[in-house]
């Protein structure tokens, strides 16, 4: 499958200020990339950093006034899929060094204070079938509404709310497999399926790779159920949203449009 981007988005910096973005498809095994093109204003510097995981990279911008960005590519997706709910869940101790900080509380996943709570509501499940318990459980008890949440929205300020967009329902599925004993973490994408489009956001855990015994491998969970993994193309991945924002401004800034289109 052949997803088509096109990403264009603006802002204004009133004094020379130091933007980091984040909104370019990530070139991995998993997903192959053409026609990449990203169009800067002249007048800025910028520089390429490695994002988090090396999944990706990460943009600096130095510069003053009206920004005006546009991105287009051409991605191929060849992903390995397979069924959440047959994968088995790794014993903590046998967990690689790249998984193990993803078991940790974070900014906006503060998972140790849910455990009780994924416990009580999904303990009778096992394996990839709690996960598969986690995700139906938010799809049917949370309304996706925008506006709801803001900058400082915790996954605990969700699960107490029920509503949110899909950074949030992305951080209470991290938040819940994390309380779990499951590493996860929050990944950042473009998708067609997604309504309004825009930039997307959800959940990757690490479960069985059914093609290595006794080997591991990152699996893309969305609750939103928007997102088909066979046609979501990944931007980058983190802890949670504070790891991968399509833009953090060190200063001032005054953001203006955003056009995201994914066919």
């Amino acid at each position: 499958m052949a997803l088509n981007i096109n990403t264009s988005f603006s802002f204004f910096l009133p004094h020379l200020t130091d933007v980091l973005l984040q909104f370019e498809v990530a070139m991995i095994p998993e997903q192959g990339v053409t026609g990449g093109l990203t169009t800067l204003p002249a007048a800025v510097e910028t520089a390429r950093i490695p994002a988090e995981d090396y999944i990706g990279e990460r943009l600096w911008l130095r510069g003053e006034g009206d920004v005006h960005i546009h991105y287009t590519a051409s991605v191929t997706v060849e992903r390995m899929l397979a069924e959440l709910g047959d994968l088995a869940v790794l014993d903590t101790h046998r967990l690689p060094g790249e998984a193990v900080p993803y078991l940790f509380d974070s900014r906006y996943c503060p998972a140790t204070r849910l455990q009780g709570f994924v416990e009580d509501e999904f303990g009778q499940h096992s394996g990839g079938q709690k996960v598969v318990a986690m995700r139906d459980w938010i799809a049917q008890h949370f309304t996706y509404t925008p506006g709801a949440s803001g900058p400082t929205t915790t996954a605990i300020d969700t699960l107490i709310d029920r509503r949110g967009v899909c950074r949030d329902y992305a951080h209470v599925m991290v938040a819940f497999a994390r309380a779990a004993a499951i590493p996860a973490r929050f990944v950042s994408c473009y998708a067609p399926g997604v309504e309004p489009q825009d930039f997307h956001a959800i959940a990757e855990v690490f479960l069985a790779d059914p093609s290595i015994p006794g080997g591991g491998a990152w699996h893309l969970v969305d609750a939103t159920g928007m997102a088909d993994s066979a046609q979501t193309a990944k931007i980058g991945v983190g802890r949670d949203a504070a790891d991968v924002s399509f833009m953090t401004a060190f200063g001032m800034a005054n953001f203006g449009d955003k056009i995201v289109e994914v066919s």
